[in-house]
């Protein structure tokens, strides 16, 4: 969807929310990876949009992917951003992934009556370890080994289901998410124009360029 306007919570249908995107966050054994395609639509499946940003860096540790508005995302996004970055000046260290994700839920939830229209996938990496949790829009946050969120989900899960294992590499995990999106895109009209993709580990936050993921979708031969 491609819309700023929120409504009361009593009108809030989580379906809503998943008519356009397709998101998907995986912890692995070395790291964790979110990835999300880049179509936006408005109502009645009119592409608004090709090169739709769904994929957000929060911290050196910690990224998001949301489905839902447009305009309720990027302000939860610079909402989130903000806190993280206070968080890291005032005590000296890095917030851990389940506090920025409870911190998330908790601005989802102490807005509920008036609510933001977006169905977050938080990730990230810290001494706890590779978490992966999916925030919905009233404040749940649940933490699980792989999520996906949106229109495409069902057909994301298909894939995540059949190929996900305990002890997933981060590589592993990057051709995994590529291979749901792809069936997500191939299948559900509100999800296509392109991925993107990235990858956390202890060492580094990392975008994956356009160059690297048609490499890997080459050697998947879903390019």
């Amino acid at each position: 969807m491609f819309s700023t306007e929120a409504r009361p919570f009593a009108s809030l249908d989580a379906g809503s929310l998943l008519k356009g995107t397709t998101t998907i966050g995986i912890s692995c054994k070395d790291g964790v990876v979110l990835a999300t395609e880049r179509r936006a639509t408005l109502g009645g499946g009119f592409i608004a949009n090709k090169q739709t940003t769904k994929l957000f860096k929060i911290d050196e540790h910690i990224g998001m992917t949301i489905a839902g508005y447009v305009g309720d995302a990027q302000t939860l996004v610079r909402y989130v951003r903000a806190e993280v970055n206070l968080y890291r000046l005032r005590r000296g260290s890095p917030v851990s992934v389940e506090g920025a994700a409870t911190l998330l839920a908790n601005i989802l939830n102490g807005n509920r009556l008036y609510p933001y229209l977006a169905w977050v996938i938080l990730g990230g990496v810290d001494p706890r370890g590779n978490h992966i949790f999916s925030v919905d829009p009233a404040g749940g946050s649940i933490e699980d080994k792989y999520v996906s969120v949106g229109s495409g989900q069902a057909l994301a899960y298909g894939v995540l289901e059949e190929a996900y294992e305990a002890g997933l590499s981060l590589s592993e995990g990057v051709d995994v998410a590529l291979r749901g999106l792809t069936s997500a895109m191939r299948r559900d009209s509100n999800s296509g124009d392109g991925y993107l993709v990235a990858t956390i580990s202890e060492k580094e936050y990392h975008d994956l360029t356009e160059d690297e993921i048609r490499k890997r979708l080459t050697k998947l031969k879903i390019a």
